[in-house]
């Protein structure tokens, strides 16, 4: 993410000033994000780089965070996946290329604008592995500052944070989202004053006699381009040891020295009590063979390269963003940029669960109110991008809908289905091995999320992910005999994408002495209603209490005054597939029920009667007349 580039990271709900601050952070980090991929706006997908796997990479990079150049040769092995006579690896023509070797050979090749295509002479079939040697030189490009040279306290400073689309402007690779490099070596020669970092273990350090020192890299994790990484200065290394026995795996933090004591007494040590978190909830950390870590730098946010994120602070929320990504983008990366809040959204709410583990569940309510309130600041907005969308890239990083949307949608499918299908549900995503360690998309989580509860989410994915807007909700509670209440909810949408939010709600029913009651009603339909057993007498009654729906402006009024008798019969359950019954107030007896169908057609009679099989009724919604000694109502159900 360039996290500022993909950053979403907020954790809010705390005490009022820390979750202005938690604000604050996100939106810098959001925006940060989006400065840093503008020019990307009119960016296609390279369609020249789809007939083919890259396997391995071996990149060498000769640096100087002085100087805003690089040298390198970036030795890739590729499986043919057709026929090919060449092979386009995407590059900015800012960078010049020395040379190509195959097999031993230097080969014809043509730079185009963003493009090096190399020739592969009379042409390779399928499944042909070759390696292919690529030197080049440059001051790399700068349209989406992938490549930056800084100082921090007087000294040089050089970074790279490719996402979306920056790794062609520093080195020559296949970066859109259908491929992952299986393992990678990266070796960085720098002037040997500084320290180097990049993704997974380090191997040795070699120094070369001439005033550099190389360091060499390895990863043997599949990973996309956007996520390799290096950085460059005179980092001061603090490590500490996290996960559980036997996956025990080092945390590799460089710190700038006139940071370090601060950053690593008051900041750092909540990183294992996070990792602990995550790896409880979901599943051991992804790279545990190899090490997590941080590398400071002047970004605006942080960024989650695989194995050490790059960050421009350490506040909690942010430590625990770019952290949640291992898992959720990093390890399991959305196959589309449509499908960023598989990224963005999971992210940010891992961020909240922090919130809630640390903190408590009252300030995890206030959490997910600062993100319902960005959300509802504007009437659409879905959280699934269309083909439109993925062309600009402040649509891509926003923070309303792909961050703070996609989270709240998390946390909804978590409300639904319940903790254990839900986390059960992601575990079986994390795992699976067409995901793992590769791409996913928005109908695979479904589908992973619908075979651990049993439920058809379709509606819910249809209304809450690839549709637009929110429920405005008015609930009704009226007293309803002796030891019950009526519950009648209507509700209204932003958005004319959707006719109906199909959501369980939760309502909180209070008395007095401090009694309460929580009620949660399976709302399917507008004007449903549903009576609810309650014993103390209700004396208020409040909507959404734990801030668990994505709504605005709703309320819930309790309505004091008596019902007369005949408005309190109910129908249940409804809608009704089978057996339908009537309940009565006391006193009050059924003596004939006619039924008529939505076109006044009288479908059935009955006499003294209050339970009816009407599984033989056509779908569809139907009236009765009832008549009873106290007089006649017409009452309605919905036969599914």
């Amino acid at each position: 993410m360039r996290k500022i580039t993909f950053i979403g990271c907020l954790l809010l709900g705390m005490l009022p000033v820390l979750a202005q601050q938690g604000e604050d952070t996100f939106g810098s980090l959001v925006e940060a994000e989006m400065k840093s991929a503008w020019q990307i706006s009119n960016f296609t997908a390279n369609q020249n780089t789809a007939n083919y796997d890259v396997l391995s990479h071996v990149l060498e990079f000769n640096v100087d965070p002085a100087e805003y150049y690089i040298e390198g040769t970036v030795t890739t092995t590729f499986r043919a996946k057709t026929f090919m006579t060449s092979i386009t690896f995407d590059l900015t023509q800012q960078l010049s290329v020395n040379s190509v070797i195959i097999n031993g050979d230097i080969v014809s090749f043509t730079q185009n604008a963003d493009e090096l295509v190399i020739s592969l002479g009379s042409g390779i079939d399928e499944n042909t592995v070759t390696t292919v040697i690529v030197d080049y030189e440059g001051e790399p490009g700068f349209s989406e500052g992938a490549f930056t040279i800084d100082t921090h306290n007087g000294v040089p400073e050089l970074w790279t944070l490719s996402q979306p689309y920056g790794a062609k402007d520093w080195w020559p690779c296949k970066q859109d989202l259908n491929d992952k490099i299986d393992n990678t070596d990266i070796y960085i020669t720098a002037p040997s004053e500084y320290v180097s970092v990049g993704n997974g273990l380090e191997i040795s350090q070699t120094d070369n006699g001439n005033g550099t020192t190389t360091t060499h890299f390895q990863h043997n994790y599949p990973i996309p381009a956007y996520l390799i990484a290096i950085a460059v200065t005179n980092y001061q290394i603090f490590t500490q040891t996290a996960g559980t026995a036997p996956n025990i795996f080092p945390i590799v933090n460089y710190i700038y020295p006139e940071m370090y004591d601060f950053i690593t007494t008051q900041q750092l040590p909540l990183t294992v009590q996070m990792i602990d978190l995550f790896e409880e909830l979901f599943e051991t950390y992804p790279y545990h063979e190899e090490k997590y870590g941080h590398a400071q730098c002047s970004i605006g946010g942080g960024m989650e390269h695989a194995t050490v994120s790059f960050m421009g602070g350490f506040n909690r929320e942010l430590v625990a963003h770019e952290l949640a990504h291992q898992w959720f983008g990093d390890k399991v990366t959305c196959g589309s940029w449509k499908d960023i809040w598989l990224n963005e959204g999971f992210a940010t709410y891992l961020s909240g669960l922090v919130v809630e583990d640390f903190d408590g569940e009252a300030a995890f309510t206030n959490w997910k109110g600062g993100r319902i309130g960005n959300i509802t600041s504007q009437p659409g907005g879905a959280v699934y991008l269309t083909d439109t969308d993925t062309t600009n890239v402040g649509r891509i990083f926003s923070g309303r809908l792909s961050y703070n949307k996609g989270a709240m949608v998390v946390h909804m499918l978590r409300y639904k289905l319940g903790d254990a299908d839900f986390y059960q549900g992601l575990k079986n995503y994390l795992a699976d091995p067409d995901l793992a360690f590769g791409y996913a998309k928005t109908p695979d989580l479904k589908e992973h999320l619908e075979a651990a509860s049993g439920t058809d989410l379709t509606e819910f994915f249809n209304d809450w992910v690839y549709n637009q807007g929110y429920p405005t909700y008015n609930i009704i509670v009226n007293h309803w005999g002796e030891g019950q209440v009526k519950v009648t909810i209507n509700q209204t949408q932003s958005h004319p994408s959707v006719s109906f939010f199909e959501m369980p709600v939760r309502i909180r029913l209070s008395g007095s002495g401090g009694a309460v009651q929580d009620v949660l009603l399976d709302n399917t339909f507008n004007g449903q209603e549903f009576t609810v057993p309650v014993n103390f007498t209700v004396t208020g009654v409040q909507f959404n209490p734990g801030n668990d729906i994505i709504s605005a402006n709703s309320q819930a009024i309790l309505n004091t005054s008596e019902i007369p008798a005949l408005q309190r019969v109910v129908l249940y359950p409804n809608p009704v597939t089978g057996t339908l019954h009537l309940q009565l107030p006391q006193g009050v007896l059924a003596e004939q029920a006619v039924f008529y169908n939505a076109l006044g057609q009288k479908v059935m009679e009955t006499a003294k009667q209050s339970v009816w099989n009407v599984s033989q009724l056509a779908h569809g919604i139907y009236n009765i007349t009832l008549t009873t000694n106290s007089g006649t109502t017409q009452l309605r159900f919905v036969k599914q």
